[in-house]
């Protein structure tokens, strides 16, 4: 694929079709790292932590905060 550089502003801009980035898993709005090394320009998305919500949204909202947890019957030579 190739894509043209075209004046944006008074800034410069490439577009790119909605399946690249949908495939890149990039959203609109979404902010990304800039790296240039040997004339190559490289786009990432950032590394976030997820929020507390976000963790919690995985598991329907289940978090077991009480500090204890039930991992079932012993199978091996763990001490109980």
């Amino acid at each position: 694929m190739q894509a043209q550089v075209k004046e944006w502003g008074n800034s410069q801009g490439i577009r790119l079709p909605k399946e690249v980035l949908r495939s890149a898993g990039i959203s609109l709005n979404e902010f990304l790292d800039v790296t240039v090394s040997n004339g190559v320009i490289t786009l990432t998305k950032p590394f976030r932590h997820k929020t507390l919500e976000e963790r919690a949204a995985e598991f329907d909202g289940k978090l077991m905060l009480d500090g204890e947890y039930d991992w079932g019957e012993p199978v091996g030579r763990e001490v109980w």
